[in-house]
Parts: structure tokens; sequence; C-alpha cells
């Protein structure tokens, strides 16, 4: 396997492989990341569809990505997933999925076709004291120290970062700054997360630095995420043949090890409560999505918290089999035994159909949630949440079959352990309509209407203990490679498996998992793409310059006056050069 960029690779069809035909593949999971690794192994490694199994213990694909409507509980969303153009192997697979209503037009190209026609535009990125924008938003109030702090994090090589979070390499100034609460609560970070990730992120988005404020660089789907994008890839893999075997637990891989090489050898696994065993030849490919975020997730209502009590699930304990095998299978412990209290594991789906809300969505917004546009672009941070609150508002509807007068918002509490303001729990304590009623009161709805109208909407809270999961500090060899050294057949997929530069939490990442694991397994010759190169493009850091300084010039920089020396002596060697030209490009002349 190796990396590419440019359209030579990215348009080139790889010739089919030896012995393809003969090839069998098991998937363990119908996330993302697993019917990613169908989708490549029947377009790329043209393997029949009919010798590819994906096993799921839940009764329905998906994964992380859901969005349903459930008859007992009503419209249920665990999240909302933030898309960039520079998705490179996510629109390499979705370039290849046709949409349900139309074949001859591709996911990608319904994609494309609806972020032009009505892009992403956040009026409001912050809002306190009731639904009114912060005065400074907009900017990112960064000091020259915190500046410094965010430039040594990205000069420190990661392997110098291990287990380090991120309040250890920032101080008190930094996450005072509105550049924080940005990238926080649009990544969900927290300030015990992992500095390396943190490192990652700075350099794989350093191109949205100057977006942070209105996220005019964010891409949305025309509905959910499991409706726009899982419904169509399980078409195209239910079209080619793929096997689908749901109500199935993998309970084990055995693996057999010998002179440094590793080949999976038998799949112990639980069909509808029944114990089987499936015995693999060297020609069987076994992907494995190790861990998950939404394992164990639980559902409150109206009247009721989600319960916090959970057995570990499924994904975590096969993980612990495999990781006991052997250590480069991963420490899957460092990421769901002992997640801080101060996290966020509590999201709602509020249903509404009292429109005494919608001036006050569109005070925030500047929207009409009614009209079928984007909303909020992302999250609306509330600044003086002591929760941290954060709604999320998508075009609407949301789901095909939500009623006209029907409003779906979706909403996220970083910190569970403080009580909230309005109402004096803590979010994890909360029923459906307490969530519904704190919100409603942060958002300037008068105290008088507070309770009638959160009790007539349908709010259902849901509790995910594993959610941060992926930002736990860690190290080296904490998560397993995705084709770990000396694997015949089996690999990892998903964002507890490790591979370069990218970034957990995001589709991205699952995808480009399973591309590498595809591509290794089978030995495909055409080139993975690569992540977007902009932490090497200096037109891309220089931007970033202007902006993590509130769009100064140069000569505004609260520099020291041996620095302004310096710079007046650079900038006269410069003079008429092309350096000076990409200076002037970047606004910082």
């Amino acid at each position: 396997m190796y990396y590419s960029n440019g359209n030579y690779e990215a348009f080139a069809r790889p010739k089919k492989p030896t012995n393809a035909a003969e090839k069998s593949a098991y998937i363990v999971g119908s996330g993302l990341a697993g019917l990613a690794a169908a989708a490549f192994l029947v377009r790329d490694g043209q393997v029949p569809g009919k010798q590819i199994h994906v096993f799921e213990e839940l009764a329905l694909p998906g994964g992380s990505m859901d969005g349903i409507f459930n008859e007992q509980r009503g419209y249920l969303i665990r999240g909302g997933r933030e898309m960039e153009p520079h998705f490179e192997t996510l629109w390499d697979l979705f370039r290849s999925i046709p949409t349900l209503t139309d074949p001859n037009v591709s996911v990608l190209d319904e994609f494309y076709w609806l972020n032009k026609a009505d892009p992403s535009n956040s009026h409001a990125r912050i809002i306190e004291n009731r639904g009114k924008r912060l005065a400074t938003d907009g900017q990112l109030t960064l000091s020259r120290h915190a500046i410094e702090e965010i430039a040594h994090l990205v000069m420190t090589p990661e392997n110098q970062l291990d287990n380090v979070k991120i309040n250890e390499v920032f101080d008190h100034e930094f996450f005072k700054s509105n550049f924080w609460l940005y990238w926080s609560t649009m990544f969900a970070f927290e300030p015990w997360a992992s500095a390396m990730e943190m490192r990652r992120y700075l350099l794989r988005f350093v191109h949205h630095v100057g977006t942070l404020q209105n996220m005019t660089a964010l891409k949305f789907t025309k509905y959910n995420q499991y409706e726009s994008l899982i419904k169509p890839l399980i078409k195209y893999l239910q079209d080619h043949g793929v096997d689908f075997q749901y109500n199935t637990s993998v309970d084990n891989v055995v693996v057999k090890q010998h002179e440094g090489q590793k080949q999976a050898v038998k799949i112990e696994l639980t069909v509808a409560g029944e114990k089987q065993e499936l015995n693999l030849t060297a020609a069987d490919l076994v992907f494995v999505t190790n861990g998950s975020i939404t394992e164990s997730t639980t559902y409150g209502d109206n009247q009721h918290p989600a319960p916090q009590a959970h057995p570990v699930g499924a994904s975590w304990k096969l993980w612990e089999k495999l990781a006991a095998q052997d250590p480069a299978f991963g420490q899957p412990a460092k990421f769901y035994q002992e997640i801080p209290e101060a996290n966020w594991v509590i999201s709602a789906t509020c249903t509404f159909n009292d429109d005494r809300i919608v001036p006050y969505i569109q005070k925030i917004t500047g929207k009409d949630p009614h009209s079928g546009s984007i909303v909020t672009s992302g999250p609306v941070t509330i600044r003086d949440s002591n929760w941290l609150l954060g709604i999320s508002i998508s075009r609407q509807p949301h789901f095909q079959q939500q009623k006209p007068n029907e409003l779906i918002i979706w909403l996220y509490g970083l910190f569970s352990d403080q009580p909230g303001n309005y109402v004096p729990k803590k979010i994890t304590d909360c029923s459906g309509q307490e969530i519904c009623e704190e919100f409603l009161y942060h958002i300037g709805v008068p105290t008088d209407q507070i309770a009638e109208i959160a009790q007539s909407a349908n709010s259902i809270p849901i509790h995910m203990p594993y959610i941060t999961s992926y930002f736990m500090p860690r190290q080296a060899g904490d998560r397993p490679l995705v084709v770990p050294n000396g694997s015949q057949n089996l690999a990892f997929i998903g964002n507890f498996a490790e591979t370069p530069r990218d970034t957990v939490f995001t589709t991205e990442y699952s995808v480009r998992t399973a591309m590498e694991a595809v591509y290794q397994l089978l030995n495909i010759d055409r080139g993975v793409p690569e992540v977007f190169d902009s932490a090497f493009d200096l037109r891309t850091m220089l931007s970033a310059l202007y902006y993590l300084n509130d769009q100064k010039t140069l000569a505004e920089l609260p520099l020291k006056q041996v620095e302004k020396v310096g710079l007046k002596a650079c900038l006269k060697k410069i003079h008429g050069t092309y350096l000076e030209e990409l200076l002037q490009a970047a606004k910082l002349l």
C-alpha cells in the first residue's frame, strides 16, 4: 500500500488483484468503517459480493452513523457529523455509490450540488445571557503566549507526547480564548484529552482556522447521515450480493502465531443466542471494528433520564480478547475503563411542534428553521451554560418522514459533572423535559412558558458512556496498526485503529482505515489518497497566522523591539520577491 494525491491516481481503476475471486472476507461491525471495507472489497478488490460477510450485533446496520424514527420513542439522533471538502477517502468512496432516488446520480453528486446551493454559514457561533450573541464572537482572542503554546505543540514530535494531556501543554490563558471555545465545542475536546490528538487536529485542520467562527468550510447531508449516507451504501452492497448477518455478536477471533507471522484461524460468534464457530483458511480475510463510542447506549424519555448503568459492550470485550493474544493488538482498557467524570456523555433529540420557539431560534441563527435551509451550520455554543450546552439544527426536515410542523433539535452538554443554570441537576440526572427546559431558558424563552413548551415537546436523553473515548490520552501502541506487523489476513478498522496523520472522531478516519486495510490485505495497486496536505502548504500556514492573531498584519503584531528590528530587516530583504507576494496574499502585509 502507498499514498498518493492528484487526479492521475484518483481517477484510475486498479487491476483485479491476484486470487481476488478465491478470497472470502468477514467484517466485524456494520458501522461506516465496516461498510466502507465491504465497498472497497467489491469496487477495487473485485471480490464477489457473495463472498463478503458482515457481522452486526444489532438488528440494523450503521453503527454510530445513526438517525432513525422509533415508534416508541420518536426521532433519535445520537450525534452529528461535520464534513469538509478534504475528506479524501470519504469522497473517493461515495463518488461510486448511487443515490436511492436516481442511479445515475452519486451520493457525492447530490452532496456537492446541495452544499453549493445551500452553503454553511453560522450567524452566531457563541451565545450568552439567554440568547444574545457574544460580543467577541468572530475573534479568536488568543494571547501571544497562547499562540506560542499552539506553535510549540505543533512543532513537538508526536513521539514526545505519549500520555500527555491538553491541559499539560496549555495554561489558563489559552482555555479562556474563543479559539478554545470554538475548537473544543466543534470537535468535542476536553482539557483532559490527548495532546497528541490535539496536535493532529491542529495540523489536519489548519486550513479551517479562518472559518472557525462562521463554519463556512463545513458541509452537511440532505437528511440525517443514516438516510443520506448509510442507506445508499447498504443498497449498493446488497445489489452486489454482500451477505449481512444481524443479531450476531463476534466473541473472539483466534489468531495463530508462528515465526512473527499472525493468521486469524477461527471466529467465535453468537448468532441469535446460539454459540457458533467459523474456521478460517489463509484465503479468508478478517476486518475487525475494535471498540465503539456508541456501545452500551441507553435512552430516557420526557419523564425519565437515560439510565447510567450499563454492561461492557461486545465490541470492547472482543478487543480485550484480541489484545490478550498479542500486545500488537492494542490496549483497549486505556480508552474505555477510566474516562473522567467531567466529560460529554449525554446528548438529546428534541422534537417540537410548538412554533413559539421559532422566533428565538430565528433571532440566534438569522434563519427560519422551517425554510429548508441549513440552520445552525454546526453547533451554537452557550458560553455561560454550566453544562456548556451546544445546539445543532440541521436542514428541516431532518428525516424523510418528518411532518412539516415538526422541528428537530440536537443538544449536547460537554460538562456532565455540573448542575444546570435553570434546572439544578447534572445533565446525566435530567429527564428529557428537564434538558429541554434548560435549553429553552438559555435561548431566551420567557420562564412562564418554559415548562409548557418543554412538556409538549418530545425530548429523548441519550447516555453514551464511551462517546469521548477516542480522545483519551494515549501512546504509541495503544491502538493497533490497521494491519499489524506480520498479519497475513487480519486488519483493524475504525477510529481505534492506528493510521498516521489523520484525526479520529471523523467519518474520514473510518473510511481511511477501511481503505488502507483492504488495499494492504489484497495488495491493490492503486494509491490511497493521502491526508490533505494543508500543514505543508506555506500559503495555508501564513493565512492561519493572520487569523490566529485576529486578522492583524505583521506590523500590528505585539512584537518586542528586537523582533520588530528583525522583521523590518527581513521584509527589506524579500521586497519584490515571491515571498512578499505570499505575505500579501495572506493579508499579513
